[in-house]
């Protein structure tokens, strides 16, 4: 039997492997914000409740009691995106190597396997990073930075809500600014709880906000200005917000003088559903982060992989996602 027939090349075998690739939290990753799970469709469907709270009426005893009326939802529908890699493992690459230690080729070409679906799992992972920060934006884009997968202020018929810091100004209220992010994201969550407040910020708005006189007056004060000689890149918490500077590349960044207030501990406010790959052996099955397949080249001279993830990374309350700008 060649050694490209060999079990190491099927789908369940490729399909574990790249699933077991240790992944690299990058940073809104790192944050635990999306709750993930995988759907048997290609497609999902978030139900929007417009109703809100309100107070009851006191009335005399045995008075009729004030109507409630039947929750005013309306679905709204999203397509996973499909995002499929490929690379080539050639015989040449294979030939005469083993694994140190033994005699195994299968083990060898295992190695050479699991490299090339590493570096592929890294590349969608990126793209997953990418989504992420998108879904925290209100607008999650392709990888060419303008076609638009999903407008959550458009599906959700919200606009986004800002806070204009100032932080050109030396009297500016700072404290005053993260109370006014708290209330927005209380309004926007209307009755849900939120254990807490994380901001990620564009290079030029975080130098800026670490460098703002009332900031730095209030570190001088705590533990004897611990935090002005701690690393200016490590985040910090103020107005009982955590704040931190968004380290991206490309186009996988926070605009430099922006920054994104995001309530924590919130049930199904960021969610990430993964649909089944595109085999007919996946077919009505629940969505895996990653599949990976491969196809016999012409003349066994190797063979093509395929790796892919079919996700959808969503905010359900863009609203309570707060655009924060430097002026």
């Amino acid at each position: 039997m060649g050694i490209f027939d060999s079990d190491i090349f099927t789908l369940n075998s490729l399909t574990a492997a790249i699933n077991e690739v240790e992944y690299v939290p990058s940073q809104i990753g790192g944050l635990g914000l999306f709750d993930a799970e995988g759907i048997s469709t290609t497609g999902l469907v978030i139900e929007k409740d417009g109703d809100k709270l309100g107070l009851v009426e006191s009335k005399p005893r045995g008075a009729p009691g004030t109507v409630v009326g039947g929750d005013k939802r309306t679905a709204v529908s999203f397509q996973t995106a499909h995002l499929p890699t490929t690379a080539t493992v050639l015989a040449d690459e294979v030939q005469n190597v083993r694994a140190f230690g033994t005699d195994d080729s299968e083990q060898a070409v295992q190695t050479v396997v699991n490299r090339r679906l590493a570096k592929m799992a890294r590349r969608i992972d990126m793209t997953h990073e990418y989504h992420k920060l998108g879904a925290i934006q209100g607008l999650v884009l392709d990888s060419d930075g303008t076609t638009v997968l999903y407008d959550l202020f458009q599906a959700f018929g919200m606009t986004q809500q800002t806070v204009a810091m100032v932080l050109g100004t030396a009297t500016t209220d700072m404290q005053g600014k993260c109370l006014d992010i708290h209330e927005k994201i209380e309004e926007a969550l209307g009755g849900l709880s939120y254990t807490g407040v994380t901001v990620v910020c564009g290079k030029s708005f975080w130098r800026k906000f670490i460098t703002h006189k009332l900031v730095k007056e209030a570190y001088e004060r705590w533990e004897a200005g611990a935090r002005l000689r701690a690393d200016p890149r490590d985040g910090f918490q103020f107005g009982g917000i955590s704040w931190e500077r968004y380290r991206g590349g490309g186009n996988i960044k926070v605009a430099d003088t922006e920054a994104y207030a995001v309530p924590t501990g919130v049930l199904d406010l960021f969610i990430t559903r993964f649909a089944p790959g595109d085999y007919m052996d996946t077919v009505n099955t629940l969505g895996l982060p990653f599949y990976s397949s491969s196809d016999p080249l012409k003349h066994g001279k190797g063979v093509e992989l395929e790796a892919q993830s079919n996700p959808a990374h969503l905010c359900t309350r863009p609203k309570a996602c707060i655009k924060l700008t430097e002026a």
